[in-house]
């Protein structure tokens, strides 16, 4: 078992939502482990019924309790949003700690759930970074399964291959189409597999539209879905203006880098080194472990990145308060010389006291003109983006 960098605080309540398999009730068993718990699953089909029809079971079953739990732990909560109404009444009458995990807070927003405003801190779990998985950590394996939690445990390409596939099929009817987050299911699947193609890239939401036979806005919905159930994230483009005009659209990375193969359907190509495919893999993956690490460490940096319309290009822009903005380049090279530092090096007069970095596979740190050219991992420990 990892152990994981996220620790939510024991003196509060608290909610924990994850992708599906990204090893929330794992965490948990382990979190509270040797502590008095109660635990509520509600991907028990049986457990599921008799609350939803008896949300008062939740109360009769904690007071019939011998000794009061220190913890009730409800997992999968937005199968029942109505439970949180009796939640919030628990921690105020009983004092009692609720651990509440969920796929998505999508259906408990869109449903006018009771939140607990304020009452329970929110946390996020991912799939696991290069931190966690310590000695275990194969970047090669990591470009090409992800790390979803469950790929560790499979031993042949051909589990790992069908896990993916079965996976991506999973939140197709579990996540999305069960959970009525779209009416039709069809344009979805069609969608996720243009949205993993275009993985990184600028969203187009009028072509993407076009592929998938939606109108913008329905397009534009899907993306919130994919985000509100955790399955990627938006990174916006750079906010502040600079000396030349920028793109104003976001880019869009999937949460894992397996699940996006599998969605594009390219499990079975090989990832070689010094390819334009291998090049974005690995963009892809310090992407998400960039942004894991800085929800996981509470660190606050604003991410973006900067795309001006003659083409110059910085990867990632960190905002980080108390510290420098730092532009980072992401290059799968082995050597990095004066071509990969060329362009951020000429955007550091934009920007006033701004750190430049370009990380890479690289395993000699260098310093060329301004730019701190280091490996992947010195880098980010350099950036402030490690336990």
């Amino acid at each position: 078992m990892f152990r994981r960098i996220i620790s939510p605080l024991k003196t509060y309540s608290f909610f924990l939502f994850g992708a599906r398999g990204t090893g929330k009730s794992t965490f948990l068993r382990s979190y509270f482990q040797g502590e008095n718990v109660l635990w509520f699953d509600l991907l028990d089909p049986e457990k599921e019924d008799l609350l939803e029809r008896h949300p008062n079971a939740l109360t009769e079953e904690i007071a019939g309790q011998k000794e009061k739990p220190g913890w009730v732990v409800i997992d999968e909560v937005q199968k029942i949003p109505k439970l949180l109404d009796l939640v919030h009444q628990l921690i105020e009458t009983s004092h009692l700690k609720f651990a509440l995990t969920g796929s998505s807070a999508r259906k408990l927003k869109r449903g006018g759930a009771n939140l607990l405003a304020g009452r329970a801190f929110v946390n996020h779990l991912f799939p696991l970074t290069h931190v966690e998985m310590g000695e275990e950590f194969n970047l090669t394996n990591a470009l090409h399964w992800g790390t979803l939690p469950k790929i560790s445990q499979l031993h042949t390409d051909e589990e790992k291959n069908d896990f993916l596939r079965a996976y991506a099929l999973t939140y197709l009817k579990e996540e999305v189409w069960a959970e009525h987050f779209i009416r039709e299911l069809p344009p979805f699947r069609k969608f996720l597999e243009v949205a993993a193609q275009t993985n990184s890239e600028i969203v187009n939401y009028t072509n993407i539209a076009k592929d998938v036979g939606a109108d913008v806005k329905t397009v534009q919905s899907y993306f919130e879905i994919l985000e509100d159930t955790l399955l990627g994230f938006l990174l916006e483009p750079y906010h502040r203006s600079i000396r030349k005009q920028q793109r104003k659209s976001p880019k869009f990375y999937f949460f894992d880098v397996g699940v996006k193969r599998a969605l594009d359907r390219t499990l079975p190509q090989q990832l070689l080194p010094q390819t334009s495919v291998y090049g974005k893999a690995f963009e892809h993956f310090l992407m998400i472990e960039i942004h894991r690490l800085n929800t996981y460490l509470k660190k606050d940096f604003r991410l973006s990145y900067l795309l001006t319309k003659d083409g110059a290009e910085i990867d990632l822009i960190m905002e980080r308060p108390g510290a420098p903005t730092a532009l980072v380049e992401i290059k799968s090279s082995e050597h990095v010389d004066e071509r990969d530092t060329r362009i951020v090096q000429s955007f550091l007069k934009d920007f006033e006291k701004a750190q430049a970095y370009v990380l890479s596979r690289d395993p000699r740190p260098k310093k060329i003109g301004d730019v701190y050219a280091l490996p992947w991992q010195e880098g980010l420990q350099e950036i402030g983006l490690t336990p």
